[in-house]
Order: C-alpha cells, then structure tokens, then sequence
C-alpha cells in the first residue's frame, strides 16, 4: 500500500477540492516568495503571479568596462517585461542613460522620437 492509498483512507487526511481558500492562497504566496498581483480572469477568479522575475539593470553612466553587463541585463529587462515595440524599447534603455556620453545619446534619441510624434 502506498502513501496516497493510505492518507485516502483516512477521514479528513486528504482533501482535494476545486476552489483555493484565502488562507491556502496566502500560504502558498509565502512560501513561494512572491508579492501577489491581482488579475480579473474572465470567470471573475483571482489568479496569483509574481511580479517581474529580472531586476531593473539600473542605470548606465557610460563606463565602457560595464557595458556589457548592463547590456545583457537590460535585454532580459525588456523580454521579461514584454517589451516589443521598437520605440518603447528605445524609451525603456533611454531612460536608462544618465550622464556623460550615455547621457547625451539618450537626449538625441528623446529629441528624435518626439519630433517623429510632433510630425
């Protein structure tokens, strides 16, 4: 005789049911780690998902020894985050760049993207 075959035949040891308690649901977001968000499905049932699993690769002054940290991890960024238009990819990395060269970059792509909206 197994495990299952054992804790079936006890009352109350094993209970299988369709619907999650709120009690169930919290323990399962705390053992699992994650801060909850709350979706509406479309049979009004509140679905658990974590938020975003890649972190911000924050920001990228320009040191070129970094770059290519910051780069892969900025990819990863925009795929986690669904990210697929082209200028909301520009958008997502410029607002990444802060001073220096990196700076200066992203102000001429900002100054470019919006004479492309204004026209």
């Amino acid at each position: 005789m197994d495990d299952i075959e054992i804790l079936s035949k006890r009352p109350g040891s094993l209970q299988i049911t369709n619907e999650t308690s709120d009690k169930t649901t919290e323990r399962l977001v705390k053992a699992m780690s994650v801060v909850p968000v709350s979706v509406t499905t479309n049979t009004n049932k509140q679905a658990v998902i974590p938020k975003n699993i890649v972190s911000d690769p924050g920001w990228f002054n320009g040191n070129r020894t970094k770059f290519e940290d910051w780069w892969r991890g900025m990819q990863l960024f925009l795929k986690s985050n669904r990210v697929i238009e082209t200028n909301n990819r520009i958008t997502a990395i410029s607002a990444h760049l802060r001073g220096g060269v990196a700076g200066i970059y992203a102000q001429k792509k900002l100054d470019k993207l919006n004479e492309e909206l204004e026209t």
